[in-house]
């Protein structure tokens, strides 16, 4: 039987836009996905991440659920329209305060975040 070493850290991954969903909050911007997704015939059923798996409202339940089955490490994206909604350096403190809290929040939990910038 193979075994991991003792210092493997085990982590879960998620992207932004099929998990955040609270897309028309916080002052979040349009995403090319919005656009892809929101055009007739471009995905089954219509289906769209504007809600996703709501992260965006239930992160601290994401996290407690990390810290419960014992995950070290959260590796996410950051979505881009949260952060920066015009596609410039206007940031958005809400989408800038959103990934703070998070990021502080995994920490307290002992658990390593892992930010994608891009994804």
């Amino acid at each position: 039987m193979t075994q991991f070493p003792k210092d493997f850290l085990w982590g879960a991954a998620s992207a932004s836009y099929q998990i955040e969903g609270g897309v028309r909050e916080g002052g979040r911007g349009e995403s090319i996905w919005d656009v892809f997704s929101h055009t007739p015939g471009k995905i089954k059923h219509g289906d769209t991440g504007d809600v996703a798996a709501d992260s965006y409202h239930r992160w601290r339940e994401d996290i407690a659920l990390l810290k419960e089955i014992g995950l070290g490490a959260y590796r996410f994206s950051v979505a881009w329209p949260r952060a920066a909604p015009n596609g410039d350096t206007n940031w958005n403190q809400a989408g800038l305060d959103y990934y703070s809290e998070l990021v502080d929040a995994l920490l307290e939990a002992g658990v390593e975040p892992w930010v994608t910038l891009y994804h």
